[in-house]
């Protein structure tokens, strides 16, 4: 998997605290993209999200931006991408914004090997999927079996 971007943002620069919108605290936040409040601080933690800014009183507050960081991070989650590969496709993304003609191929090859990956984990999934609804199936057959002979 590929690693940090060189010369990247840090999570939490100025240009992840640049969301547009109106502020919403942790727990409307979570609700609207469909995490914990729990999970929401472990990804905080873990440096792949920074909240836009913080009330007077000390509370985490995120912007649309900040929501829609989240649901990338959602949807990697699934796919078996662990904190480290997240935090790097987070970079390439961040940086992808303001690169330069010179760095840009270099981060579209980047990108396009995650979406390799994303694409052979979704196809892996599709595979269990099929195992698991077959299955499903075979109980179902064998229930309608056994109900008849009574």
């Amino acid at each position: 998997m590929p690693g940090p971007v060189p010369g990247s943002p840090a999570p939490g620069s100025a240009r992840h605290r640049s969301g547009v919108g109106p502020l919403m605290r942790i727990g409307e936040a979570a609700e609207r993209v469909g995490l914990s409040i729990r999970t929401i601080r472990h990804y905080e933690d873990a440096g792949l999200i920074i909240p836009s800014a913080r009330s007077e009183g000390g509370f985490r507050l995120y912007t649309d931006a900040d929501l829609e960081r989240l649901a990338m991070v959602k949807r990697m989650k699934p796919l078996g991408f662990s904190l480290d590969e997240m935090r790097a496709l987070l970079a390439v993304l961040d940086a992808l914004v303001t690169a330069d003609a010179a760095d840009r191929p270099a981060l579209l090859d980047r990108l396009g090997l995650f979406h390799t990956v994303a694409a052979t984990r979704v196809e892996t999934l599709r595979e269990q999927l099929r195992t698991a609804e077959g299955f499903a199936a075979a109980l179902h057959r064998q229930l309608d079996q056994h109900r008849a002979h009574h």
